[in-house]
């Protein structure tokens, strides 16, 4: 079975999907859709930059999203389909848009409120999201538990054995980081962000979401998406649309995601959309399996090209 995964926020680049948008009319089409949708150049922005004004969430999300669902319009144009799919945070609106349950249009509208609410959310507070290398994520979750007493700090993100991100106020942050390192951690690494993405922070975004999300026909998934909330498949519209809302407070289950995908069958996974990060947490969690990726037409050729082997 083939899965398909989307990357979530900083995966993005200044020329990201220029050369697919050259390239094929598909592409281009799908970037031409979400210029009109948000009534700004997409294609510029991704193209030209400047990077500053691609790293604002606002644009971000919505940039992210429109490159991948161009590389994945490209590849249905080839003939290639998911049996399962799932995305990184911001990535599982592009699995939503991959398995039928959003329309690209309502999604990419979406994505950039989703941005600014995550952006409101926390303004004026000081806040960081780092990530943990060499500890387990029972672990982190106790050194999480010690140093709130430093005010909120938090899982955000189970990414594979060995990697944990956590987020919230920033002097929370730092104390953990240091009980992280006193307990054996490999490295801390700060995550360039303006918010801390999947804490109990966010739940006023998620409140601004879920008025949003009334407003958006939600259909039934036609593949299973495998969820970050709970890493379990889902497919029914209510459903999808109440994890959608608590998946911005809630830690994203990457490695557990992965795992299921393997257990429902996935050996080739094809990460579409800007960057490899996917593809290296993958190999970092599963053995045995293929990860290939789209995001230019020298690597859509590529995942072709491995595709005629592996099928």
């Amino acid at each position: 079975m083939i899965a398909f995964v989307f990357p979530g926020q900083g995966a993005q680049y200044v020329g990201m999907g220029r050369e697919m948008a050259k390239a094929f009319p598909e592409a281009m089409r799908v970037f031409e859709r979400a210029s009109e949708s948000l009534g700004m150049d997409l294609l510029r922005l991704c193209s030209e930059g400047p990077e500053e004004e691609l790293r604002r969430t606002e644009n971000t999300q919505p940039a992210i999203l429109t490159t991948s669902v161009a590389c994945l319009e490209v590849l249905r144009a080839s003939g290639i389909e998911p049996g399962v799919a799932a995305g990184l945070s911001l990535g599982e609106y592009g699995a939503l848009v991959a398995a039928g349950a959003l329309a690209f249009e309502d999604a990419v509208v979406l994505v950039r409120r989703r941005g600014e609410l995550m952006e409101e959310a926390t303004r004026g507070r000081e806040t960081s999201m780092v990530a943990v290398l060499g500890l387990d994520a029972g672990e982190v979750e106790r050194i999480c538990d010690v140093a709130s007493s430093a005010g909120v700090v938090e899982p955000a993100n189970f990414n594979c054995p060995g990697q944990v991100v956590i987020a919230g106020d920033a002097a929370a942050v730092r104390r953990a980081s240091e009980e992280a390192r006193a307990r054996g951690a490999r490295r801390i690494i700060p995550l360039s962000v303006s918010a801390p993405f999947h804490t109990t922070l966010m739940r006023p975004a998620a409140e601004g979401l879920a008025r949003e999300l009334e407003r958006v026909p939600i259909s039934d998934a036609r593949i299973p998406v495998v969820a970050n909330v709970t890493s379990k498949p889902v497919q029914k519209s209510e459903e999808i649309r109440k994890l959608l809302i608590a998946q911005v407070y809630t830690p994203v289950r990457w490695e557990e995601s992965v795992r299921q995908m393997g257990n429902m069958g996935a050996r080739v996974f094809v990460e579409v959309g800007p960057g490899t990060s996917l593809s290296s947490l993958i190999r970092k969690t599963l053995d045995g399996v293929h990860t290939l990726h789209v995001e230019d037409p020298r690597s859509l050729e590529e995942t072709l090209q491995a595709l005629r082997v592996f099928l």
